[in-house]
């Protein structure tokens, strides 16, 4: 009866390791396996609710100036409800003239995750190890957890979508 030929390389191995002669004779020098230890009673991640579908349609009565920011206005994409505290996403309309005395303010996020993406106009950035970077319409960017960072500049009519995980977030602002 013909042996079959094995599948895989590490079949293979295996194969060609239980014919050599040498294996047999000598005295294995490899740890003995350790006996795996009873799993320990673990907490069970608390199961989070349900998300919901999120639908937002462009009103301009839904740019809010209730956001982080006095230059700017918001208009909330109700993922946060909809994720329950997930994520949460909006649009940022920045008010122009901009007044860099007002905007420049070093800072960073206390988040998990923070993307920005330029809908309408341009922003002027700086990001720590990064430094002074031109977002234009249709640039995109993510920012780490806690980078220090401020905005420069921004043309009179910049829109930005942002995504920040988690939605409740703390901001801290940083002397000059």
């Amino acid at each position: 009866m013909a042996r079959k030929k094995p599948t895989s390389r590490a079949a293979a191995r295996t194969a060609a390791q239980k014919k050599s002669p040498a294996r047999k004779t000598a005295k294995s020098s490899a740890r003995k396996p350790i006996k795996a230890k009873r799993a320990s009673p673990v907490a069970k991640a608390k199961a989070r609710p349900k998300q919901r579908i999120a639908i937002s349609h462009h009103r301009e009565e839904d740019f809010k100036a209730d956001g982080l920011r006095t230059y700017a206005q918001y208009r909330d994409l109700g993922i946060a409800e909809a994720s329950h505290g997930l994520a949460q996403a909006h649009v940022i309309r920045l008010i122009g003239p901009c007044n860099p005395a007002e905007v420049s303010k070093l800072h960073f996020h206390d988040v998990e995750f923070q993307m920005v993406y330029v809908l309408k106009g341009w922003v002027k950035t700086y990001m720590e190890g990064q430094g002074e970077t031109l977002m234009k319409e249709g640039s995109c960017w993510t920012q780490p957890p806690r980078i220090k960072h401020l905005i420069r500049g921004y043309s009179d009519d910049c829109e930005l979508l942002e995504v920040i995980l988690p939605a409740e977030f703390k901001t801290v602002e940083l002397a000059a």
